[in-house]
């Protein structure tokens, strides 16, 4: 079985061409970094091109290592922030890719499934208790934005074309590898040695926090799922945690002592409340493993190995 891998040069990425090169699939790999033979076949990948998702780069994949039986789609935009400062990169990377994608498998793997990585923000800030699939999207950044027109991309292909989708709106992602957003700018300030941890926003904010292994394996449940009706599922754990109470643990995790402080001034695009209602992926039979707590743990004893080594 062959896996087109779209992204997996990021964060989630490594995880999932891992799951897929242990199950026995052939994972192929296409998006933006330079990556060597050696490393990109350690995170179980059997081909990597580095480049756009393109008729041109696909037609190239499928010719070397045939055409895919399955497509997990994580390339595009990759958070909030970014897309306030570049929207229009950010338009092209997530509804344009995603539409180029679309039309490949339409021509050349009709009978692909795709799976895509979408994301919780395109529900938008509105919302105060636990979010069902349903409920009305009003997205709050250009990143909320184009996810939905890629989602609704997908969504019109199966429906004219009979392509099988399925779309998971992931929620807050983490594990042990990622370097960017809440948990490692945190780490690195603490690393500085500083009493207090100073951060951004008012700290009741809410999230649901879903460690990367356990979005892997919702992403392969819904490729079981995917069909032209486009299901789309929560990725998400239904647990609502405020930001406090991440930042606090993590202090507690360091054992430095320090306290948390927040500025009271929220960042452009970040709703007050986003959690999961989680009823459907529970009825597909999906249950998350790892809980936040353990979770941040191992985060923060990854990130001081990262740095230890750096040191030597």
């Amino acid at each position: 079985m062959v896996l087109f891998l779209t992204g997996a040069h990021g964060f989630i990425g490594h995880h999932v061409a891992q799951h897929f090169s242990k199950l026995g699939w052939l994972v192929v790999g296409i998006g933006h970094g330079a990556w060597v033979e050696r490393e990109y076949a350690a995170c179980g990948l059997s081909g990597w091109l580095n480049g756009e998702i393109s008729f041109a780069n696909l037609d190239l994949l499928a010719t070397k290592f045939g055409v895919p039986d399955a497509i997990i789609h994580l390339a595009g935009g990759s958070s909030v922030g970014p897309s306030m400062v570049s929207p229009a990169e950010d338009f092209r990377r997530t509804v344009l890719g995603t539409a180029d994608l679309a039309e490949w498998v339409r021509l050349h793997a009709p009978k692909a499934a795709i799976v895509m990585a979408s994301s919780a923000a395109v529900y938008g800030a509105q919302h105060a208790s636990a979010i069902k699939e349903t409920d009305t999207c009003v997205p709050f950044s250009p990143y909320g934005y184009h996810k939905r027109m890629a989602e609704l991309s997908l969504e019109s292909y199966a429906q004219n074309f009979g392509l099988s989708v399925a779309n998971v709106r992931l929620f807050s992602i983490y594990g042990a590898g990622l370097k960017k957003q809440l948990l490692w700018d945190s780490c690195a300030k603490l690393e500085q040695g500083n009493a207090v941890l100073s951060l951004g926003g008012h700290g009741t904010e809410l999230r649901d926090w879903l460690h990367v292994k356990d979005a892997v394996t919702l992403l392969a449940s819904a490729l079981t799922h995917a069909s032209d009706d486009a299901p789309i599922v929560n990725g998400g754990t239904g647990v609502a945690t405020s930001v406090r109470a991440i930042a606090e643990h993590l202090t507690n995790c360091w054992g430095g002592g320090q306290t948390v402080q927040f500025s009271g001034t929220a960042r452009a695009g970040d709703p007050q409340s986003l959690v999961a209602d989680v009823s459907l992926s529970h009825q597909w039979g999906w249950q998350p493993q790892f809980n936040w707590q353990i979770g941040l743990a191992e985060y923060v004893a990854w990130f001081k190995d990262v740095q230890l080594k750096a040191l030597n």
